[in-house]
């Protein structure tokens, strides 16, 4: 295995669904510590890529390897139990839980363990403590963070989904849309987050349309078309045009 190997790369992909090719040969990789850009209209393959990724979807065709080894992704805890973790644009928070509540949702710490799962007490300190170690360490500052998250903003919401998605993924993180319907204020804290992951030495993918925001944060930019690559580039003022050339047009 190469100490040079990407984090995570996907080889030949290809998905179909019925007559509608959906991903068409596609390679992709994101490294250690490096944030990667994916990019294309809406229809372009993105979303399926990344529901692949995470298990939602499985591949009809194609290679999927993690630090050179290849791997097999054929449902969400798969992805899960490979240290890959996904934050939908809908975020998936249950609003009338707190923080700590949203974390654990599912993975639950409980026991004795000698005990039937269904007479284990939770371990609610440790958990809350737990929740707040990743807050702190990736900066997050909620006013009150035994509210639930119905009553918290936007930016606030996101937060806490990326935070959980860290706090779980020992190697990739992929964010589906971080800042949409965010503020100015709001996105910024975001960005930072995600800056802050990268600084951690995750795997980040960012699925955008925000341009801006992908100038700032992205290593490199991805861009597919009708479900394929058309171009990669470093994202920069001189290549700004480009990218969006390729997004746009698709050519190269």
């Amino acid at each position: 295995m190469s100490a040079a190997a990407p984090m995570l790369s996907v080889r030949g992909a290809c998905k179909r669904f019925g007559a509608v090719t959906a991903l068409d040969d596609v390679d992709f990789h994101v490294n250690r510590g490096e944030v990667v850009a994916l990019l294309g209209d809406n229809g372009a393959g993105k979303s399926t890529l990344i529901k692949c990724l995470n298990g939602v979807y499985r591949f009809d065709s194609g290679a999927i390897e993690m630090e050179g080894a290849p791997v097999a992704i054929h449902a969400p805890a798969d992805a899960r139990a490979l240290g890959l973790e996904t934050v939908y644009q809908d975020l998936a928070l249950f609003d009338n839980l707190r923080p700590t509540d949203n974390f654990f949702s599912g993975r639950e710490l409980a026991g004795p363990s000698w005990l039937p799962r269904s007479l284990r007490l939770l371990k609610r300190r440790r958990m809350a403590d737990s929740t707040q170690e990743v807050l702190s360490r990736l900066g997050v500052a909620l006013p009150d963070p035994k509210a639930v998250v119905g009553l918290m903003s936007g930016g606030q919401r996101q937060a806490i989904a990326v935070s959980r998605a860290a706090a779980f993924a020992s190697k990739v993180v992929i964010l589906d849309e971080p800042t949409a319907a965010l503020g100015v204020r709001e996105s910024r804290s975001v960005l930072d987050l995600i800056l802050r992951l990268r600084g951690e030495n995750m795997a980040v993918v960012v699925v955008s349309h925000a341009m801006d925001h992908v100038m700032e944060v992205a290593d490199r930019a991805v861009v597919m078309k009708r479900g394929r690559n058309v171009g990669e580039l470093v994202p920069s003022p001189e290549t700004y045009q480009q990218i969006v050339s390729l997004i746009v047009g698709g050519a190269e």
